[in-house]
């Protein structure tokens, strides 16, 4: 399935980048100042950071410096001085971040957006926050904690999800490090099941607009939030209901024959199986493959921009901000609506643009971490932070 192949890679990566080895033990994170190529402030890292919160719409994104983790505002400059071994994106005003020396005594906590812990590092592992509660593994299992670091759902589950529309999907069980195999159910707030455990999925699936894709037996089909079946299992994969549509693949996953197409709620298709691969819609627009070449439809199937970009599952972006990141040659630009570049392909990763900016990455090498270097682009195709790793 396409969309479990870029969780896959995306999670690889992650996890690498994580786990570089630094040090930073202090309950409170230090106010130090730093001058650097991108950031030539001497201000204390409070100060920067409460100049940037008068603005309601304020973001701060993740950088590292020096092996070390800290935050940037859209102009570039450092709000939050990096001290993390990683720094994780900021979500309902609280982001994840991770201190100690060494992998083995690594903990994961909460700063605020001044670079206060709000939550202090005391977990083996911890999500982001969603619907106002994060998923936290103490030893071997995982629970459920509230903003302020309380416990709400006691730790008991193998598998955790995000909350999403009220629900998370779990698995309880001797795994032996096989999720692919795992019964999932959805649970509420609370902890009690709303669903049980019965259903076989490879990673953890959410609610999307209502409906929660499924497998039963080798095929996929929807449940509603009662769990009942809504549209029966039927195809070979499927994805998450995005703006009404959702894409289905009719036939066979391990069949080169089989076919993409769209369905509504109802199960009935709007679109009829005809593509290789087919993305979610975003901004009204999906990404679709024809052969070995991706482009765009709207949600009619009427083609929109021709198919021209690489063809792998994730080589061509949803629309984010008016933008889509897409690759030719293997080489990542952006384009708008239209199919014109915007910002040039010269880019070996390539984000999705957030308040107007995107993450992006110059000399990749799937092999060497260390010489991944990030940095981020305005929507012109600018640096406001200059690649580093």
């Amino acid at each position: 399935m396409w969309s479990i192949g870029i969780s896959i890679v995306l999670a690889i990566l992650v996890v690498l980048i994580i786990f570089a080895a630094s040090k930073s033990d202090d309950k409170k994170p230090v106010s130090s100042n730093i001058s650097s190529t991108n950031d030539s402030s001497t201000a204390s890292s409070e100060e920067r950071a409460s100049e940037a919160l008068i603005s309601n719409s304020v973001k701060l994104y993740p950088v590292s410096v020096g092996g070390k983790g800290g935050y940037i505002d859209k102009t570039g400059k450092i709000v939050i001085n990096p001290q993390f071994i990683e720094a994780g994106e900021f979500k309902d005003g609280m982001a994840v971040v991770i201190v100690g020396d060494g992998i083995n005594r690594a903990k994961w906590g909460y700063i605020d957006m001044t670079g206060k812990y709000v939550i202090n590092p005391q977990f083996d592992e911890i999500f982001s926050f969603s619907e106002g509660l994060s998923a936290v593994k103490t030893g071997s299992k995982w629970g459920y904690i509230d903003k302020t670091g309380k416990i709400v759902i006691n730790p008991q589950y193998d598998v955790p999800g995000d909350f999403k529309e009220g629900l998370a999907a779990v698995a309880i069980g001797d795994l032996a490090g096989d999720i692919i195999h795992a019964k999932y159910g959805f649970i509420d707030k609370t902890g009690k099941y709303v669903i049980k455990p019965q259903f076989k999925n490879f990673l953890a699936f959410n609610f999307s607009e209502g409906l929660a894709w499924i497998t039963i037996g080798d095929w996929v089909g929807y449940i509603d939030k009662t769990g009942k079946i809504v549209i029966n299992p039927q195809f070979g994969a499927a994805h998450d209901f995005k703006e009404g549509l959702a894409s289905v693949l009719v036939g066979d996953i391990l069949d080169n024959r089989a076919k993409w197409g769209y369905i509504d709620k109802t199960g009935k298709y709007v679109i009829n199986p005809q593509f290789d691969r087919a993305g979610d819609f975003s901004e009204g627009l999906a990404r679709v493959r024809i052969g070995d070449k991706a482009g765009y439809i709207d949600k009619t199937g009427k083609i929109i921009i021709n198919p021209q970009f690489d063809n792998t599952p994730d080589q061509t972006g949803d629309f984010k901000e008016g933008l889509a990141a897409v690759s030719t040659s293997g080489k990542w630009g952006y384009i708008d609506k239209t199919g014109v570049y915007v910002i040039n392909p010269q880019f070996d990763i390539a984000g999705n643009f957030s308040e107007g900016l995107a993450r992006v990455a110059i000399r990749y090498v799937l092999e060497d971490i260390s010489r991944i270097k990030w940095g981020y682009i305005d929507m012109t195709g600018k640096y406001v932070w200059n690649p580093s790793n």
